[in-house]
């Protein structure tokens, strides 16, 4: 019983190779976890384990030549270890959709044709499995076509640099990610990230190598009309290590507020959230300081 329970404790796996057979496991999943690993996704393991070389040449390179890599939007670029996350440091680009954003972000650092060659081969293979995972998404509640084409997906690297000191505090604290969902390339050799299920308790996500874990954040949660749950999760130190993990996120669209569909609404479900636009939320959990998705209060429809 006990090997039961263990088993039921960890987020599902969707085999992307057998829809439309995994639909309605991936509806519960959005519904009771919020995250799931993905299986026969397609990307090979070469490219991901160069991009995670790549990542770590990165992370060498000197401070100044790290601090070229500039907000977009806030925390789209570098950011250095802080007060809050003294163990924490990144770097990111605002869309790896485009072309133009990849080629600035390998300027900005210096990447040499071998990097640059990776970076962007990476970049084309994430956003596609990004596409394919939301289509999926929507395809589960009955909805088809492409309705996260234009939408950007946010590029972050990040290390944690856990020294013997730190172990056994957070790496990074509790938080839900803001867009719709990420995807996220875990460390293979050092685990470390928490997520919390319905009874608020933390369940430990061990990496799994060959897979990528998906988590769905606050637009998730507005999109679904609440039906969904917006993973919150953190990072703790279990051991001395550094710790490299690439993370994909598909914020939200850019030029329209986001808003429940209609196949979320009906005379049991009325509407939860006032359309909003992505960039409006985001200002609003930063100005706030509301990381755990609180700060969907304030997009509450009045009662």
């Amino acid at each position: 019983m006990e090997e039961e329970a263990a088993a039921a404790a960890v987020p599902p796996i969707i085999d992307l190779g057998d829809f439309p057979n995994q639909l309605d496991g991936l509806r519960r999943a959005c519904e009771d976890w919020g995250c799931f690993r993905v299986v026969n996704h397609g990307i090979p393991e070469e490219l991901t384990s160069d991009m995670k070389r790549v990542v770590r040449s990165l992370f060498d390179l000197p401070r100044d030549v790290k601090e070229r890599n500039r907000d977009i939007i806030a925390g789209s670029g570098y950011m250095a270890p802080s007060e809050k996350n003294p163990l924490y440091e990144a770097l990111g680009l605002y869309d790896m959709g485009s072309s133009d954003s990849i080629h600035t972000f390998c300027s900005q650092l210096d990447a040499n044709p071998d990097q640059r060659d990776t970076i962007v081969r990476y970049a084309k293979a994430i956003h596609d499995l990004v596409m394919e995972i939301a289509a999926r998404t929507a395809e589960c509640v009955g909805l088809r076509g492409d309705l996260f084409k234009e939408w950007p997906c946010q590029f972050r690297i990040n290390k944690y640099c856990f020294t013997p000191q730190s172990v056994g505090s957070l790496g990074v604290q509790l938080h839900t990610d803001s867009g719709f969902l990420t995807i996220l390339q875990e460390d293979e050799n050092v685990g470390g990230l928490e997520v919390m299920d319905k009874t608020g308790s933390f369940v430990a996500i061990d990496p799994q190598p060959g897979t990528f874990l998906v988590n769905l954040g606050d637009m998730a949660a507005i999109w679904s009309n609440g039906k969904w749950c917006n993973v919150r999760h953190r990072v703790q130190c279990n051991s001395s290590a550094i710790r490299v993990s690439i993370a994909t996120f598909l914020l939200g669209p850019k030029a329209e507020p986001l808003e429940a569909p209609s196949v979320f609404i009906d005379s049991e479900s009325s509407k939860i959230y006032n359309p909003v636009e992505y960039e409006e939320y985001r200002k609003l959990r930063l100005s706030t300081k509301l990381q755990a998705g609180e700060a969907l209060a304030f997009v509450q429809c009045q009662k």
